[in-house]
């Protein structure tokens, strides 16, 4: 059964479709790279899947279950995870709290507003082994404001993570960061088990070429490719679309 799948599916805004009849398929395990010119509607899509924004028409299914009408955190209760474009931490708090913060989130005493965080040791304990694992403990008392751009990128995978996702999707992950920076946050995919499926939107060529294990192009918001990468790079059309080749 496969973790995302979309059936058809369009958002219309005043008359204008942002995306439109839409439809993938995503495999368990599956690194999977959506790509597109600008305003081709990737992270529209991306709202779509996640449930910030309802489709217009079409469905979207989780590991088979019918999710086109639920909202966010059921969806992450079900397996999802993303991160956004613009990052969404809290900078004057210490990267510990930040991710404190996210794994208490996911846990059954989440709304418990009387007791002192402390009083559960079990989201220190998390979150020290989240931190521990990709190589972030020793800034676990540094605010993240304080931190530099990649580092704050890598702590806001870090809170996606807490979550324990099944599916994980990413919005231009690498956007505004060096290269040294890029390739450690691409690292950290890489080093993600399979049990997660990874979808990302992405506008580095580079960077897709690398992880992706398959790639579906969007432009004018539709579906204009699909495939392997060595199949996206000798595509004509989306050669034309990307360098205005004409085949």
């Amino acid at each position: 059964m496969e973790p995302l799948r979309a059936e058809g599916i369009s958002k219309n805004f005043d008359g204008l479709y942002a995306v439109q009849n839409v439809s993938l398929s995503v495999r368990s395990g599956e690194r999977r790279a959506i790509i597109g010119p600008n305003g081709a509607g990737k992270t529209t899509l991306f709202n779509l899947l996640l449930g910030e924004l309802k489709p217009s028409t079409g469905r979207i299914f989780v590991f088979g279950q019918d999710v086109t009408s639920i909202p966010v955190h059921e969806r992450v209760r079900l397996g999802l995870a993303r991160t956004f474009q613009i990052m969404n931490l809290i900078t004057d708090l210490s990267v510990l709290d930040n991710v404190k913060l996210a794994v208490q989130a996911v846990m059954p005493f989440r709304f418990g507003m009387f007791r002192p965080q402390s009083a559960y040791t079990s989201l220190l304990d998390e979150a020290q082994a989240l931190l521990t694992q990709w190589g972030l403990w020793e800034k676990r008392n540094d605010r993240v404001q304080d931190l530099s751009y990649g580092q704050q990128r890598r702590v806001e995978l870090i809170m996606a993570l807490a979550s324990k996702p099944k599916i994980l999707l990413l919005d231009e992950p690498t956007s505004g960061l060096s290269q040294a920076a890029a390739a450690s946050f691409l690292d950290m995919i890489r080093g993600l088990g399979r049990d997660i499926t990874v979808v990302v939107v992405e506008h580095d060529m580079d960077v897709v070429f690398d992880l992706a294990d398959y790639i579906t192009v969007l432009h004018n918001g539709q579906v204009i490719a699909e495939g392997t990468k060595e199949e996206i790079k000798s595509n004509p059309k989306v050669r034309e679309v990307y360098l205005g080749e004409k085949g």
